[in-house]
């Protein structure tokens, strides 16, 4: 595959000819997708990462989708606002309340293994590792997964596959 990071400058241009009128898109044999968890979808099937049943795939659209609940509950509870004393009451609140339920239930779906699905690694365990520590790294402190048995295990599971690993360590850095 191939990485294109756009400029700012080159946003105006692309815009128009993507499906959506948003990035990031993922372009095969010149049909593009887009929404990140479709084309994650798109390639997990491919890479053998998205379940090997239907209730496999299931449980792993089941992950990715309270993932996308903790991020979207960041996003408009912290992210966004404006009023920095709000901000932090707020960041505080996410942290102290929602996460700790939210963690405790999201360890109760990990396997001792530390696998959301079945014994090997699958988009689930990936999408927790990658929203986790993107909003680990937007607070700018921990959200404490190592107190939880399995959810660790998923992380050192998930930075332990050479592919990965080798990506985090080689990635281009991004401020998204």
């Amino acid at each position: 595959y191939e990485d294109v990071r756009l400029e700012e400058a080159q946003w105006p241009e692309l815009k128009p000819k993507t499906p959506m009128g948003q990035i990031p898109i993922l372009e095969v044999d010149g049909t593009m997708l887009c929404q990140s968890n479709s084309m994650a979808r798109y390639v997990a099937k491919l890479a053998g990462l998205a379940g090997k049943t239907p209730l496999e795939q299931a449980r792993v659209d089941m992950v990715m989708d309270a993932m996308v609940d903790m991020l979207m509950k960041y996003l408009y509870q912290v992210y966004y606002e404006k009023d920095e004393s709000r901000k932090a009451d707020q960041k505080k609140e996410y942290v102290e309340k929602y996460m700790p339920p939210f963690l405790t239930n999201m360890n109760k779906l990990a396997s001792d293994s530390g696998h959301f699905v079945g014994d090997e690694l699958t988009l689930a365990d990936i999408s927790f590792y990658n929203l986790t520590t993107w909003v680990e790294g937007n607070l700018k402190q921990s959200l404490s997964v190592d107190e939880f048995h399995n959810l660790k295990k998923v992380m050192d599971n998930v930075t332990a596959n050479p592919g990965i690993a080798k990506w985090l360590k080689e990635r281009p850095e991004t401020p998204y």
